[in-house]
């Protein structure tokens, strides 16, 4: 596939307080995104990732670098001749006007024909789910159906890049599900290349073909949020993208490394020499509790959370080490006590490459 959007060592900095040294908040970042790609920009707040977003749309304008959409240049083009559109985190819709007026609002900017007009926002409409509600007020609307308008007068545009900018984070969590799930199949359906920001990892990893984590400014990793789930590439991200448990061991092979008096199996090559120290990082649903004694690492259950679907244990190693380790369908297989002896073992163990 082509690719559709390249930003090549963009960076912005902020003036400092009281003249202090400016303040890098997007630093030299170079990424490239095929045609039809739905990415996410996902992070912790401060992390640089609605700036970025901000100068694709064109509202910051870089410190350095270039934007591109496929071969032409834009970064040094105002926002309304970019072909984007964004979608909003406070939905941006005109109360005074109602749904089809608000669908309708960009095309009469344009000065697009009214029957051609007509026809986008009936078939925009339609495909959001509101045909029918042309004439209602936002007052007269739902959250997710106001959300629904300003997709929907986002997408009646064709835009090159569509844009979205925490656009559910004012919906209920039941709500924001429901949400992300039409955003993803009505993305897929448009093959519109996007951008989302989000700072929650469900969101994230439901919605997107590639996650791109982002701290302080700079990017941490880029890949499909499998990937990013099972082999992340630093300790941040595998802390970052849900719960990890972060073990230290020697490496034995370049595929099996000792860590609490057991062996275990790599799930890559061993990043550091026969005999060396390793950081390792294993997800709490990958840990296997036994009651009789094995191969695994001794333990005693120290707490014990039941969630009806899964129950979560917390089991202190003779290493000294502590692990979470989740159970699922807990009622039917038999839960642990809190004091009960255990034998861990895991699957593949993933080495964290060492700082360098």
């Amino acid at each position: 596939m082509p690719v559709d959007l390249r930003l090549v060592r963009l960076r912005k900095e902020f003036p400092g307080h009281d003249g202090g040294p400016n303040v890098v908040a997007v630093n030299d970042v170079d990424l490239s995104i095929e045609k039809g790609t739905m990415v996410t920009l996902l992070g912790p707040s401060g992390c640089g990732k609605t700036t970025l977003l901000r100068m694709i749309a064109g509202f910051e304008e870089p410190t350095s670098g270039e934007i591109h959409f496929g071969d032409k240049r834009v970064d040094r083009l105002a926002p309304n001749v970019r072909d984007t559109a964004m979608v909003f985190q406070s939905y941006a819709i005109f109360p005074h006007l109602d749904v089809f007026e608000n669908v309708a609002f960009g095309l009469r900017m344009k000065r697009v024909p009214e029957k051609s007009l007509g026809e986008r926002v009936d078939r925009v409409l339609e495909l959001v789910g509101l045909a029918g509600f042309e004439r209602r007020s936002p007052s007269q609307l739902s959250g997710g159906q106001q959300q629904r308008v300003a997709l929907a007068r986002c997408i009646v545009l064709e835009p090159h890049v569509l844009l979205f900018d925490e656009p559910l984070s004012n919906l209920d969590a039941k709500l924001r599900e429901q949400m992300r799930i039409e955003i993803r199949e009505l993305q897929q359906r448009l093959g519109v290349t996007s951008v989302y920001v989000t700072h929650d990892q469900a969101e994230a990893m439901a919605l997107s073909d590639l996650v791109v984590v982002m701290h302080a400014g700079t990017i941490m990793q880029v890949a499909a949020p499998q990937e990013l789930y099972a082999r992340p590439s630093s300790r941040f991200v595998a802390d970052f993208i849900g719960k990890a448990n972060f073990l230290t061991g020697t490496v034995l092979d370049r595929d099996t490394v000792e860590v609490a008096g057991a062996r275990a199996q790599l799930s890559a090559a061993a990043p550091v020499a026969t005999g060396e120290a390793v950081e390792l990082v294993i997800r709490p649903e990958a840990v296997i509790l036994e009651r009789e004694p094995g191969e695994g690492a001794r333990g005693v259950i120290e707490r014990v959370v039941f969630l009806g679907n899964h129950a979560e244990y917390a089991v202190r190693l003779t290493s000294g080490d502590l692990i979470e380790a989740h159970q699922t369908n807990p009622a039917e297989r038999g839960m642990f006590a809190v004091g009960a002896e255990v034998w861990v073992s895991t699957g593949p163990l993933h080495p964290l490459a060492p700082h360098r």
